[in-house]
Formats: C-alpha cells, structure tokens, sequence
C-alpha cells in the first residue's frame, strides 16, 4: 500500500487524483492539500507527494519532501527556469518524477516525436498545435513545450534562439530552421497535441487527444507507486514507462 499525498486536491486534477486512487486498492490518500493548507502537517503520513498546484509553490512542497524524504511527483508546469533549476537541487534527497504529462499515450507521442524526427531529417518543417479548456493559464502548455524540446534537441539547436509563437502581419518566409508554436484556447477540452512535419509534396501529423482527465491522474499515480522504490535522482514519465 503506497500512501499519498495530493497538494492541487481542489484543482480538476486533484479532483480526478482522489476519484482514481480511490478504484486502486494498493493506494490510500492520506492528504488532500490546498493553498489554504499547511502541507507539514500530513508530510509524515505519506509515502509519495503528487503535486498538481501552482508554479510558485513547487520549489517549497520540494523542500518539505527533501527534508522528510519523501518521493514527489511533480504534475505542475509553468515552471520558470530559476524555479525549474531549485527544483531539480533536490534530485540529490529524494525521488523526483517531473513530467509535463503523464498521460501514457503523451509519452508515447513523445518518443515518437524524437524518432519521426531522425528518420525524416532537416528537410521538414516543424509546427507544433496544442488546444486546451479556456481556464488553463498557461500557454503554451507544458506538453507543447516539451515536444519542441525533443524536436530542437535531434536538430541539435537552442530551443528559445527557433521557436516561433504564433505569426501576425508581414513576418516574411518561414526559415526553415524555425519551429512554429500555436496555443489554442476554448471550450473544456482537455488537451490535443499535433506535432506537423511538412515537406513539399507530403505532410506527416502525429496527433494525441485527451478526452479524459483519468488517463493523466492515472498516469501520475502510477509514477508515485514507481518513485517510491527508486533511489534519489531526477526522472520524468519515460522513465516510468521504460521509454528510455
């Protein structure tokens, strides 16, 4: 029986978090946290810390785990790279699962991704479309940024020197170096990625839907139970999966 620990328990994620771990009987959450809660005071109860709340509390719900040992499965994104740098400090102390998605079928996109990269080569341009519900507060998602990633690391190129948000008025001829990032924002979608490659006479897309939030809360439940049987270091949902 793993005992966790859920900091975001009022988000949709949170939400879905508890509804899920309540059908997996190797699981019992023994806190539900929110930004009005103190998260000291159910550390000791727990095995695993699953984080679905804010950038700017991460770097401290961190800390709280380091100092109790605790594993800690970070779902938050918009981490900025200062924040993202303290987290990642604590690789040496505890486990720590930090993935832009959990979703299986993301991370399958993800490795597909890297390989549809290598096969087709330089002579493709890269455009990336990411929709989410209109309440998401940060764009481009974290999976979207995640997917440019891995396209700008086959490429071998600095991602923040190529990536293009958006295009408005004249902006000239697209370079073929660039890669091109669309937020898209309504409804209650949960998430799509499309990661275009487009060549003159053929395009490929690779395409995930989320229908459900199920498929991400099931996905970091699953990379608690995993987290708190490895040793400390810094690892993301590949690794869980055995992508790598």
């Amino acid at each position: 029986m793993v005992k966790l620990i859920i900091v975001g328990a009022k988000g949709r994620m949170g939400q879905a978090l508890i509804n899920c771990a309540a059908r997996n009987p190797q699981l019992e959450v023994v806190g539900a946290i929110d930004s009005e809660d103190d998260i000291k005071s159910v550390i000791k109860d727990g095995d695993a810390v699953i984080d679905f709340s804010f950038h700017s509390a991460t770097v401290g719900i961190a800390d709280i785990c380091a100092k109790n040992r605790k594993a800690l499965v970070i779902g938050t994104t918009g981490h900025s790279d200062v924040e993202k740098l303290k987290i990642k400090s604590y690789k040496l102390k505890i486990p720590i699962v930090l993935s832009s998605n959990y979703s299986t079928g993301v991370n399958t996109l993800f490795w597909l991704t890297r390989k549809a990269a290598e096969i087709l080569g330089p002579g493709f341009d890269l455009e990336i479309v990411e929709m989410h519900h209109r309440m998401k507060k940060d764009a481009p998602s974290g999976t979207a940024s995640t997917l440019a990633e891995i396209l700008a690391a086959v490429r071998k190129q600095q991602l923040d020197k190529i990536i293009r948000n958006g295009r408005k008025g004249i902006v000239g001829e697209r370079t073929s170096t660039e890669i091109g990032m669309h937020a898209v924002r309504g409804g209650d979608v949960v998430g799509d990625h499309t990661v275009i490659f487009a060549a003159n006479g053929e395009r490929l897309e690779l395409t995930h839907k989320a229908s459900s939030r199920d498929t991400f809360a099931n996905g970091a439940l699953r990379a608690a139970q995993w987290a708190v049987k490895q040793r400390p270091g810094l690892y993301n949902m590949q690794d869980v999966l055995g992508l790598k």
